[in-house]
């Protein structure tokens, strides 16, 4: 496990994007041997697709060998509702890069049949040959994709009633209306994402400040679903400096100490590009 700290939300979201970039310079995709990529939505990714956006417009970065697989949907949200997940992923990085959109994968929260969906989805990635890198978010309570506290830390893909919390977070996204906030969504679980070779987790601001010490200096929770990912052996979290206010001095000294000696060694993907 590494805690990358940086001093603000943009240096974090370039970091992350260097990462990203770089991650794929350095698997050399082709036609026969495609880079699996998992991604997140929300505020905090946001940042990271414009600085992935303004690599591939300067030429260091092509996605047409890229299979994306999103980490959820809202269930009963139409697919061009602005607010669905579909939407946000082409309106903020899809349309802008040139992935293949049969290979940008977000579950379907309108199937017919929703387990049906989530099994095909699991297949999907096992046919892709499993996740290389997978992106994530957490919300306030340490909820990684819709994983609401009290998630199985094995799950996976499923569909999950949201809590009140999420459903309360989320109503800015609907003119601050809960009724008109989805309770449902279909979600990858903690145990598909942790099958990840990968995961980077991004999390910034002093509102997440409590999950990211529950997720780096307690245990292992259920009901802090992030916290599952101290036990995958190649785990990132990006964060920046205001959502390390819980954390503790020596961790912060720690973890930052860490940074300096994996800036001097320079990190074999870090050190493809620019750092």
């Amino acid at each position: 496990m590494r805690l990358v700290i940086l001093e603000d939300y943009d240096l974090a979201s370039e970091w992350a994007a260097k990462y990203i970039r770089n991650r794929i310079i350095q698997f050399k995709p082709s036609a026969e041997r495609y880079f699996t990529l998992g991604l997140p939505t929300g505020g905090t990714p946001y940042g990271c697709y414009q600085k992935l956006i303004e690599y591939y417009r300067s030429g260091d970065i092509s996605f047409k060998y890229v299979k994306t697989f999103n980490m959820d949907e809202y269930v009963g949200l139409p697919r061009a509702h602005p607010e669905s997940y579909h939407s946000y992923m082409w309106n903020n990085f899809f349309k802008h890069i040139d992935i293949d959109p049969a290979h940008a994968h977000v579950l379907d929260g309108n199937a017919e049949d929703l387990e049906a969906e989530c099994q095909a989805y699991e297949q999907k990635i096992s046919e892709a040959g499993g996740i290389e890198l997978f992106v994530g978010g957490i919300g306030p309570d340490g909820h990684i994709a819709f994983n609401e506290p009290g998630s199985s830390l094995v799950s996976k893909t499923r569909v999950k009633t949201l809590a009140k919390d999420t459903i309360v977070a989320n109503a800015r996204f609907f003119g601050n209306d809960l009724s008109k906030v989805p309770t449902m969504a279909l979600t990858v679980g903690v145990g598909t994402v942790m099958g990840a070779k990968e995961v980077m987790i991004l999390i910034t601001g002093a509102h997440k400040a409590f999950a990211l010490y529950k997720a780096i200096e307690e245990g292992v929770n259920h009901m802090w679903t992030v916290s599952a990912f101290q036990q995958h052996p190649r785990t990132n979290f990006v964060c920046d400096e205001d959502a390390t206010l819980e954390l503790r001095v020596k961790t912060v000294k720690y973890f930052k100490g860490l940074m300096h000696v994996h800036n001097k060694l320079v990190d074999p993907v870090l050190s493809i590009k620019d750092q």
